[in-house]
Formats: C-alpha cells, sequence, structure tokens
C-alpha cells in the first residue's frame, strides 16, 4: 500500500473515478479494462477475489478504519477530503471508498460451462441492482457461473458490484454473441449436457414438482417483458414457482433466489 494524499480534483492519478453518475462517459473510461469497486464490503471482495488493484480513493474520515484491510495491496491509496471527494465522483459518496481494478480477459461459453454443473442464464437484465441481486444470491446458492444475453448490462457497473456486495468479482461469466442468441447457446448448451428451465409464470412445470439434473441452467428474462418467446421455445422446459394466484409476479432477483435454492437442493456440496 502507497498512501498519497491529494488535494486537487483535477489530479491525472484520478482519472479512473470520474464521472462515476454518467453511464456514458464510464463506458469510455472503463472500456474492457476497467470498473470500480464502491463500499468497504464490496473491496473487501474485490481483493479477495484476485482482480488486480489499479487504485484506490479514500475518503480522510474512512482511511483508518480501512486500513487493515488495505494494507496487503500492492497499489496507490488516495487519500482525500470530503470536498475533494465529491469534486471527482460527482455526487456525495458516502460509503467512501473506491477502488478502481482491472477485467479479466473475456470468457467464452465454452471456458464457462466446461468448470459447471449449474448456471444462470440472464436475458435483457438492465436494472444493474436487479443483476446484482442475482448474482449475490447465485453465490449464495451455489451457481457456479452465469451466461447473459446481448442485451444484458455490464455484470461489473459498479451498482452492480455494490448490490451484489462484490460477489459479482467471484463469478466466471460471459456473454452470447448477437448471431448466437439463443439458438445456438442453446445448442451448445444442451451439447453440453444441460437441462434449461426457462423460468415464466405461465409455466408449464410446477419447480417443486421437478427432479433436478445433475447439471441444469435457469434462465431468467427481464423484469416487464420476461423471457422472448424464442428463447421460450428453445429452453426444454417452461418452468413456474408457484405463487399465490392473485399474485402476478416476484421480483426477477426473488425468482431466481428460490430457483437457485431448489437448484442447491440436489448438489453436492
Amino acid at each position: 500500500m502507497q498512501v498519497v494524499k491529494l488535494h486537487d480534483t483535477d489530479d491525472p492519478r484520478l482519472a479512473d473515478y470520474r464521472l462515476l453518475t454518467d453511464a456514458v462517459a464510464r463506458r469510455k473510461i472503463e472500456g474492457d479494462e476497467l470498473f470500480v469497486a464502491e463500499g468497504p464490503t464490496a473491496i473487501e471482495r474485490l481483493i479477495a477475489s484476485g482482480h488486480r488493484v489499479r487504485s484506490l480513493l479514500i475518503a480522510d474520515r474512512k482511511f483508518e478504519r480501512l486500513r487493515p484491510m488495505l494494507e496487503a495491496i500492492d497499489a496507490a491509496v488516495y487519500v482525500v477530503d470530503a470536498a475533494t471527494l465529491q469534486g471527482i465522483v460527482g455526487f456525495d459518496l458516502h460509503r467512501g471508498a473506491l477502488a478502481a481494478a482491472e477485467r479479466r480477459p473475456v470468457m467464452t461459453l465454452a471456458d464457462v460451462l466446461a468448470h459447471a454443473a449449474r448456471v444462470a442464464v440472464l436475458e435483457g437484465l438492465n436494472d444493474p441492482e436487479n443483476l446484482g441481486a442475482v448474482a449475490r444470491s447465485a453465490r449464495a446458492f451455489g451457481i457456479d457461473a452465469l451466461v447473459i444475453d446481448p442485451t444484458c448490462i455490464d455484470p461489473y457497473t459498479r451498482r452492480t458490484v455494490r448490490v451484489s456486495m462484490g460477489e459479482i468479482l467471484h463469478l466466471p461469466w460471459c456473454r452470447a454473441g448477437q448471431s448466437e442468441w439463443p439458438n445456438a447457446t442453446f445448442a451448445q448448451l444442451h451439447a453440453s449436457g444441460f437441462e434449461s428451465w426457462a423460468l415464466t409464470p405461465s409455466g408449464d412445470h410446477d419447480i417443486w414438482s421437478l427432479d433436478v439434473p445433475d447439471k441444469l441452467a435457469l434462465v431468467l428474462g427481464s423484469e416487464g417483458a420476461g423471457l422472448m418467446p424464442a428463447t421460450l421455445r428453445v429452453a426444454q422446459r417452461q418452468v413456474r414457482l408457484p405463487i399465490e394466484p392473485d399474485v402476478d409476479s416476484l421480483n426477477v432477483g426473488a425468482a431466481a433466489a428460490v430457483a437457485f435454492a431448489v437448484a442447491r437442493h440436489t448438489k453436492s456440496v
């Protein structure tokens, strides 16, 4: 850890942390190389994940409390006062701690499936909080990896990392290409021995009535529209959660947690 106290919001060493609330600017800044973790818990999980930490930006009021966690990091720790921190990131960051880290090389579907028995396949999830909640539940219930469609939000957005409590950083994941979704993606899942269950309120099968296979892909769609008809057609089963009939549906994060718990029930741990 190399502690550096800074007072200039325009210091070039702070470039990784600028315009955090501007999605377009962040895509340009981060590209496929960088991501930012926010808050002590997410940073702690980042450190444990093995991603290379580029630097940290810490409010002076938080530094002494976080120092023990940061001692072993071989990176600069920029310590600033509250006004400087707000000037850099563009809002009042009450958690007072950020870390910039390098992304790992993008995995292929074959890479992901080679060491997995339970995968979550996600289509159209564009709310970072929903994706973060799904990722946290996935880690809690032993899901081995995520497969996301071409339209899903970047799993390493700051809010997704924060809401997942950093657990997204411990999940292998890959993104299907536009030409591969859904037919080629599901064909590869099935060829690799996975049975695919599409979660939908109109499913033919009650999830509690099914025997969970050795390899399972649980498919979840967006909060509003759900899964596309083409995705429902290629999945091997359409599965519903048996909720009360006067309730329309569950939030995708809650539905994912229930389905992941069912999958874990028969998985060797």
